[in-house]
């Protein structure tokens, strides 16, 4: 089976120790709620504005101070979610490629379910939160359940 789009399976541990590196530190980032002093650098912002998009002060382009904690905690846990769900298995079969598929169609179809649910019932700055998680359980969802289906076909095996 050809899969093209497949990286290697030694990367898979790289993708699994920013993930769970990300994961940790992000719930650390939310626990503090987003802010932070460290690693506050110098940073192009392409739009920036006050509190609220229809504020006066929008400007594009500019160079601001900000903590790159969260941005680098989101990017740990989206580079590292796509090395560990997009690496080849070990041995990777058409058995594999269903799991995969499979996983992933109900990992889109799960999360927009929650996500429907949320935007009916969930309002305000918790929303707010929703949302940014959503950013990630599209991919956690496909990672857990496809590992979750390949740990079961295993212990079937045995």
């Amino acid at each position: 089976m050809k899969t093209n789009y497949l990286l290697p399976n030694k990367y898979k541990i790289l993708g699994w120790i920013l993930l769970v590196l990300g994961l940790i530190l992000g719930i650390y980032v939310y626990s503090i709620g987003y802010e932070s002093k460290m690693l506050t650098i110098n940073v192009l912002s392409i739009f920036s504005s006050g509190d609220f998009i229809f504020d006066d002060k929008q400007e594009f382009f500019k160079i601001i101070e900000n903590s790159i904690v969260d941005e680098l905690v989101a990017l740990a846990i989206i580079f590292g979610g796509l090395i560990v769900g997009f690496s080849k298995e070990k041995i990777e079969d058409e058995f594999i490629y269903k799991l995969r598929k499979d996983s992933l169609i109900w990992a889109i179809i799960f999360n927009y379910a929650i996500l429907t649910f949320t935007i009916a019932f969930v309002y305000n700055f918790t929303f707010f939160h929703i949302l940014v998680f959503n950013m990630f359980t599209p991919l956690l969802f496909f990672i857990i359940r496809f590992n979750f289906l390949k740990l079961k076909s295993n212990s079937h095996e045995e």
